[in-house]
């Protein structure tokens, strides 16, 4: 095996997100972060509930995200809810911003993941659901859910 590990690793995931959004599309970002918070996200202590990303001075930030402090890390850790910048090209950024000027858009943070030794983060553009749209994906997924059931049912006979 390598000397940083191929393929990825999902850290954390924000499954409200799907739930509350449409999403439109997906981006990749590298984030920044110290290296206590790194240690912490590798042990899975990432929480993605609540948090959404933003656009200043032509920086793309995430927000809200709770990393928890590093129980080795002393006088090392960080505010665990501190505003987070994240890599991306201009070019993307300045797309995003696009995106976001719309009315009804924003930007909401996926999931957490390692890649190639690396923290990633997976940021959405996304537009709010009303809470009928909700209950149609709900029913949605309940009805396949009972298809593919019945489905299974029906192969064991």
């Amino acid at each position: 095996m390598g000397s940083k590990g191929e393929g990825t690793k999902t850290l954390a995931e924000n499954r409200k997100a799907r739930h509350d959004y449409f999403i439109e599309e997906v981006y990749e970002a590298g984030i920044v972060l110290v290296g206590t918070e790194v240690k912490s996200v590798r042990q899975g202590k990432a929480n993605l509930k609540d948090s959404y990303a933003d656009i200043n001075n032509s920086e793309i930030w995430v927000r809200n995200m709770h990393i928890s402090p590093y129980e080795k890390g002393n006088i090392f850790n960080k505010d665990p809810l501190r505003g987070r910048k994240l890599l991306m090209h201009k070019d993307e950024i300045r797309k995003l911003l696009g995106y976001i000027s719309q009315q009804g858009y924003t930007l909401v943070p996926l999931s957490l993941y390692l890649k190639n030794g690396r923290v990633k983060i997976s940021i959405a553009v996304a537009k709010g659901k009303k809470d009928y749209d909700k209950r149609d994906s709900m029913l949605e997924k309940a009805a396949k859910r009972d298809i593919e059931r019945e489905f299974r049912d029906r192969q064991k006979y």
